[in-house]
């Protein structure tokens, strides 16, 4: 199915579910009483692969812009990944009624700069949304990254019930599911997480970051944490993972509060191997990516590669 066909039936599926007056999917940890019947897979987000551009590039600087756009230049620059006319969704962890200091939340700043780097590309809109953990106005608000997106011309979305459709993700743990619309009626995806430990999957990078696209109780999914994050990899590979590393949470994730868990790191990695990305990226909290099992579930179910120097890497310092 072509992307715009599938555009157009998917919104007809949510139109429907308005018109019907179901009460729409749950937010996080909510248990849902009506459902409309389930779309189809979502499409593959990923542009080509262009053996020209590293996998993965990292770049350093105090001012996380610089940064941001150092690692993104180096990997195609925005031209590659969004072409003039089409929607862009980017989804920020905006997880926590947490301050950006406490780097719970993905940088604002970094936020703000993708929406713009997407909108000078010729993006007909841009939407910043998440499937938050507290409550969602105090989250995008005390984030910073409503602020910000919104200053640099994004909408910004505080998801309600009757934005979720029922989606066959087809996964082995995660077949239907709430999906939050924004994240299946787009033409592109940029995922920009933070790096944060976690208690369950050691880390909260990327393809755990995806976790905020879905409703429903999401709790149910931690018995099987990594098998649910490797479904969700596969539901929609992103085209392009923007990884926040200027703040990292070492400890107490992924709720954090003290500020003594936090260390500056100042770095930005973008990358079109989510896998690979997320593998440099687990460095920070001091892990080995061969050593995370949904990094290893990951790269057995093909999405990617965990040695990141083998998929093509580049430092820009």
């Amino acid at each position: 199915m072509k992307r715009r066909d599938f555009l157009r039936q998917t919104g007809k599926a949510v139109a429907v579910a308005a018109v019907s007056g179901a009460t729409g999917l749950a937010f996080h940890n909510r248990v849902t009483t009506t459902y409309i019947p389930a779309i189809v897979k979502l499409n593959d987000f990923r542009v080509p692969a262009d053996p020209s551009f590293p996998a993965v590039t990292l770049a350093n600087n105090v001012d996380p812009v610089t940064a941001l756009n150092a690692a993104l230049e180096a990997i195609g620059g925005i031209d590659r990944f969004v072409q003039p006319g089409e929607r862009v969704t980017i989804k920020p962890n905006v997880g926590w009624d947490r301050a950006p200091e406490q780097a719970a939340n993905t940088n604002p700043i970094l936020v703000g700069e993708m929406v713009r780097q997407c909108l000078a590309a010729g993006a007909e809109e841009v939407i910043v949304t998440d499937v938050t953990c507290n409550d969602a106005r105090r989250c995008f608000i005390r984030s910073g990254i409503r602020e910000e997106a919104e200053k640099a011309g994004a909408r910004v979305i505080l998801a309600v019930d009757d934005d979720f459709v029922r989606t066959d993700l087809k996964g082995k743990l995660l077949t239907e599911w709430p999906v939050l619309k924004y994240f299946v009626q787009t033409d592109r995806l940029i995922n920009m997480p933070i790096v944060k430990q976690h208690s369950l999957p050691d880390c909260t990078i990327g393809m755990k970051n995806l976790y905020g696209i879905i409703g429903g109780p999401r709790y149910q999914l931690h018995q099987q944490i990594d098998q649910s994050i490797v479904d969700l990899a596969a539901f929609c590979p992103p085209t392009l993972t923007v990884i926040d590393a200027t703040r990292v949470l070492l400890r107490s994730g992924p709720q954090g509060g003290s500020l003594d868990d936090v260390a500056r790191h100042d770095t930005v990695i973008c990358a079109t191997d989510q896998v690979a990305g997320d593998s440099r990226a687990a460095e920070f909290l001091g892990l080995e990516g061969a050593n995370v099992s949904h990094f290893l579930l990951a790269e057995q179910s093909g999405l990617g590669t965990v040695d990141y120097r083998a998929a093509g890497y580049k430092e820009i310092i």
